[in-house]
């Protein structure tokens, strides 16, 4: 058996023992529009992976990781989607923090914050979009100046993620007046419980409020609490998005597979599937999730074109969903607005394509980036 396989099994039998205890409760719990659900207890399912070392195992060993190699991370975030376990709590800082500070962090910020990541105690948000510059990040308004040895940071960012539940925010500012687009950006990782910043709930066409707008009024952050050097805020930044669209989309595919296997019956059953044009949107979407399986396994997928893949795809299915269920897809499963797993895809995979870049956003860079064709005329 080879190291991979080993792994693969090690982590395997230890979720299905895990998850058939005290946790039993927690299968399927969570997840994108579904993060209210049962967070407290998602919160300690994770402490308890971190206490038996199953958090942040791509990170070196000397950071608290298992130094696990990409094809163990792979089997890993496939396992824990098949064994059907609870939405992770912790992506943020796991998986878009922790690694920036790894490559880009003093030794002062490593020892300071990956601890706290590795244990679960400390929750992590992302303060990128504004009102005005939602997927344009240079475009960004929210300003930082440097005094008496803090950072005062002052604006606003929306669809910021969790940000009611987090203690800390990396926070991409604008640290010297005057300056325009990607110069004279900083990244500040900004504490949370302070006078000085506000966080208002954003209410979803699912009803829920995993999304926040974060008010900043003179909240204040240490000077060394600037990752890379002021004005380098673009760089580390674009680094971090570049983290975000890692192995971890792998486990993403087992969800969007049992989503379509799940669809199927629901065809079978309400006789849907007797129509052509059923079978055929079923056909295009197993081709085109076999397809985006086969691409991300080898590992050297652009980023931009590996979000506009899924996110595009996982669109379609919800429309798929609506499609087959017909009259019932109308239908709110109770009073006053309670939505089944069919009708939440459908309207929050809407947000697929817009959050972590816009599909307008991710196929300018591609364009300009990838193909190299004339850049986009900004006013």
């Amino acid at each position: 058996m080879s190291s991979v396989e080993e792994f693969r099994t090690g982590i395997r039998n230890w979720l299905r023992d895990q998850l058939g205890g005290e946790f039993a409760g927690l299968k399927g719990r969570g997840g994108p529009g579904r993060e209210h659900e049962a967070f407290a207890e998602r919160l300690a399912w994770e402490r308890h992976m971190a206490a038996h070392g199953w958090t942040c195992i791509g990170w070196p060993k000397e950071y608290g990781g298992r130094g696990a190699s990409v094809a163990e991370q792979i089997a890993f975030h496939e396992e824990y989607a098949l064994a059907d376990a609870p939405a992770r709590v912790n992506h943020i800082g796991e998986q878009l923090l922790g690694p920036t500070l790894i490559a880009y962090g003093t030794e002062e910020q490593k020892a300071r914050f990956l601890p706290p990541i590795v244990a679960v105690e400390e929750l992590w948000c992302q303060g990128y979009s504004e009102p005005d510059a939602g997927s344009d990040l240079a475009g960004v308004r929210t300003r930082a100046a440097l005094t008496d040895g803090e950072w005062t940071v002052n604006g606003q960012k929306i669809w910021t993620s969790l940000a009611h539940e987090s203690q800390w925010c990396f926070v991409v500012a604008r640290s010297e007046p005057g300056s325009r687009r990607h110069a004279g950006l900083s990244y500040l990782l900004v504490p949370m419980d302070q006078p000085g910043v506000e966080v208002r709930p954003i209410v979803q066409l699912t009803g829920t409020s995993e999304f926040n707008e974060v008010f900043f009024d003179d909240a204040r952050t240490a000077a060394c609490h600037v990752v890379g050097e002021a004005g380098d805020g673009w760089r580390i930044a674009m680094a971090t998005l570049g983290f975000e669209r890692g192995v971890s989309t792998l486990g993403q595919q087992v969800g969007f597979r049992r989503e379509w296997e799940s669809l199927v019956e629901v065809a079978r059953h309400n006789g849907a599937l007797a129509e052509t044009g059923v079978r055929d949107g079923l056909v295009r979407a197993w081709t085109g999730l076999a397809a985006m399986h086969a691409h991300f396994r080898r590992g050297d997928v652009e980023p931009s074109v590996a979000k506009t893949y899924w996110a595009t795809w996982h669109r379609g299915l919800g429309e798929l969903a609506m499609e087959i269920r017909g009259a019932a897809s109308l239908l709110a499963a109770s009073a006053p607005y309670e939505l089944d797993d069919w009708q939440r895809l459908f309207l929050f995979s809407r947000a697929d394509t817009i959050y972590a870049g816009s599909d307008e956003i991710q196929r300018n860079i591609i364009a300009e980036r990838v193909l190299g064709l004339p850049k986009e005329v900004r006013a």
